[in-house]
């Protein structure tokens, strides 16, 4: 690969955020790690990485960031990770809309807000890649996950449309899909789920029962939950290979739901999906 091909990443605080920004950075990629606390930043910049605040629900946060990539690299910028996101647990007819609109600010149109900051940067150089970090959850649904599983889907949708509409330009986009990973993803979850939902008075109150205790745990949530690597591991084939790849699956669960919904009746799948 060339040397020194920079990258904008957001949600560098933790997870696959945080190694993609490590492990790159190694493999001589100028990095620009982001992270929406000013505590998380300083903790990157003390691994030795260029970092800078970046809140992906505050337009005027993200075009500081942007900005600040653009004086660091003289008005270059070779490709965009977008990762930064959360998960709103919970049922649909307990979430407020302002929950809901919160989880869409901050997975769908901050990043769609820092795409379109990139883009005449990329199509200037003729060249870039932007990667889209969404989710298995963008593939099928599970129940109690309506908000991050309707992100998700639109992250789909988006990134289908911009990788057409950019043929031709030399910027490549893929999605990557991860099933199960070991990060704080659940532990910010259950915060969100006690934040917005009234557990007590809620029909679902006893399916939130399990759902908490799900939650709660710690360390991977099951025998085919990987590393954050692995997502990382698929991030460099998107920016290095000649053709990048328009989706990358990561993970057993998600190649499986990805088959299962091309051949199963939507009754069966459904009936899987529900035990969720």
């Amino acid at each position: 690969m060339s040397q020194n091909k920079s990258i904008l990443i957001t949600g560098c605080s933790t997870g696959i955020g945080l190694d993609s920004a490590i492990t790159l950075s190694k493999l001589n990629y100028d990095v620009y790690a982001t992270a929406r606390n000013p505590t998380d930043v300083e903790k990157l910049k003390a691994l030795g990485l260029k970092a800078h605040v970046l809140d992906l629900a505050d337009e005027t946060s993200i075009t500081a960031a942007f900005h600040w990539v653009m004086e660091q690299t003289q008005g270059k910028l070779y490709a965009l990770f977008n990762n930064g996101a959360y998960g709103q647990a919970g049922a649909l007819e307990d979430l407020p809309s302002s929950a809901f609109k919160e989880q869409f600010n901050i997975n769908v149109f901050g990043w769609h807000y820092l795409t379109r900051l990139v883009l005449p940067v990329m199509r200037e150089q003729n060249e870039g890649r932007i990667i889209q970090n969404s989710s298995v959850l963008g593939l099928v649904v599970m129940p109690y996950r309506g908000a991050y599983n309707a992100s998700k889907f639109a992250i789909e949708g988006y990134t289908d449309t911009l990788r057409l509409e950019l043929r031709g330009s030399g910027i490549q986009v893929s999605l990557i899909e991860p099933g199960p990973i070991d990060t704080q993803f659940r532990a910010n979850a259950l915060i969100k789920l006690n934040e917005h939902i009234d557990l007590e008075n809620s029909l679902h109150r006893n399916n939130y029962k399990d759902h908490i205790e799900r939650l709660s745990l710690e360390g991977p949530s099951g025998k085919f939950t990987l590393p954050a690597s692995a997502v990382t591991e698929k991030v460099i084939h998107a920016l290095s290979n000649k053709k990048a790849k328009a989706r990358y699956y990561v993970t057993k669960p998600t190649y499986i739901m990805a088959f299962f919904k091309r051949v199963l009746p939507v009754s069966w799948l459904d009936g899987i999906l529900a035990k969720g």
